[in-house]
This record gives structure tokens, sequence and C-alpha cells, in this order.
């Protein structure tokens, strides 16, 4: 413990965070307890209250990392310099990659996000993740603009509502995908990235402006 004594305080927070994750991914965030976070992070109960308040506070600083990580996620998608749809087609992958490598930061980024700031047991933290949700939610605006503009995407798309619909529209698709992989593959036949291609697909030929004789078609990997 010695030298973790010299290590500033974001380290702490850092070193009992990520053993937090791990049990909240395990064992799920209600059954999982103080001792146990203490324990993991090999701290004690008491050292662990020097740098958390309680078991919502580290739970607010993952969901905050999680959703930074997906905005960046999302950013190095939408950036390319691409069409609509090979932006799209990244966008997917990337997302379904974040959800593999990140299953317990993916499903905090889709949990209840707090927009009253003024409560007085409100953390910093919970700002933040508010506003790096918007950022997410204006990079699939003007994602969904920028279609329409070029005339790859409807012209009649609500954009304020569509952004937030393809975001669960594509969240849910993946995570359910990964939650009932071994169904999919027995019921139906298909791998889990053939049952992604089918419903990336059907979600995005809601949203192109069709043209005659195009190709319809999303190709994973």
């Amino acid at each position: 413990m010695g030298r973790r004594k010299k290590e500033p305080a974001s380290a702490h927070r850092a070193h009992i965070a990520a053993a937090a994750s791990v049990l909240f991914l395990k064992q799920g965030v209600a059954a999982t307890s103080m001792d146990d976070i203490a324990k993991a992070a090999g701290y004690s109960k008491a050292t662990l209250y020097v740098y958390f308040e309680n078991k919502d506070e580290i739970l607010c600083v993952l969901t905050l990392d999680s959703m930074k990580q997906l905005a960046d996620c999302v950013r190095s998608a939408l950036r390319q310099q691409a069409s609509t749809r090979e932006k799209y087609d990244l966008l997917c992958r990337r997302l379904t990659q974040y959800q593999q490598d990140c299953p317990f930061y993916f499903q905090a980024t889709l949990e209840k996000i707090n927009i009253d700031f003024e409560k007085q047991d409100s953390f910093p933290e919970e700002r933040e993740t508010f506003l790096a949700g918007e950022q997410i939610n204006d990079m699939i605006r003007s994602f969904l603009l920028s279609g329409i503009e070029s005339g790859q995407l409807r012209q009649d798309l609500d954009v304020e509502s569509v952004s937030f619909s393809c975001w669960g529209m594509l969240s849910g698709l993946i995570r359910f995908a990964a939650n009932k992989e071994r169904y999919i593959q027995s019921a139906m036949g298909l791998s889990k990235e053939q049952f992604l291609q089918h419903g990336f697909d059907l979600l995005y030929r809601s949203l192109e402006n069709p043209q005659p004789g195009a190709e319809r078609r999303w190709q994973y990997g």
C-alpha cells in the first residue's frame, strides 16, 4: 500500500472505479456492496469512503467514462470522408465492437441519465454525462442532416426524433443480439453478425432516399 499512498487521488479513484466496473458487470450493481468494491480494489472500506461518497458516485464516474468513450466511438465513425451509407456501416461496426469490448460501459450509456442538476444530492459527473450524451445526439443529428442534404436520406425525416430513435434502435439491437446469441444461432441458424446485418440494413432502409435499381445490402466486417 506504500506505493498507492504516493499516488494522486485521481489514480486511487480510477483504480477503485475499475474494480467496481468488474463487479457490476459480474454480479450487478444492486448486488455489489461497498465492502465488495473495497476488497476487490485492495482498500479498506474506510479508505474507500475517502475517495467516494457512496456507490452511486462510483457509478456516476463509470457512466461518465462510458459516455465519453461512446462519444469518441461515434465521432471516429461519422467524421470519415465517406458516403452516408459508408458512415452508417462504420458506425454500426464501431458500436458493435464497443459493446463486445466494454459490455458494462455500453450498458451504462443506456441507463437513466439525470437531467435535474439542481438537486442537492447530484454529482458533478452527472452534468458532464448529460453534456457528453448531448454531443452524441448532435453528431447523429448532423449525420442525418448531411444525408438529407446530399439526397441520400429521405427528405421527410424529423431529424430531432429520428436521431434519438436511431440510437435507441441500434443500441437495443446490439444489446439484444449479444444477450440472445445462442438462441439466434439455434432457432434461426444465423450467427450474431448475420442477425445484426439484417437488423442494421432494415433500419437504414427506413431512412434512405430510395432510388430505382439501387443496391440495398449491408456487408458486415
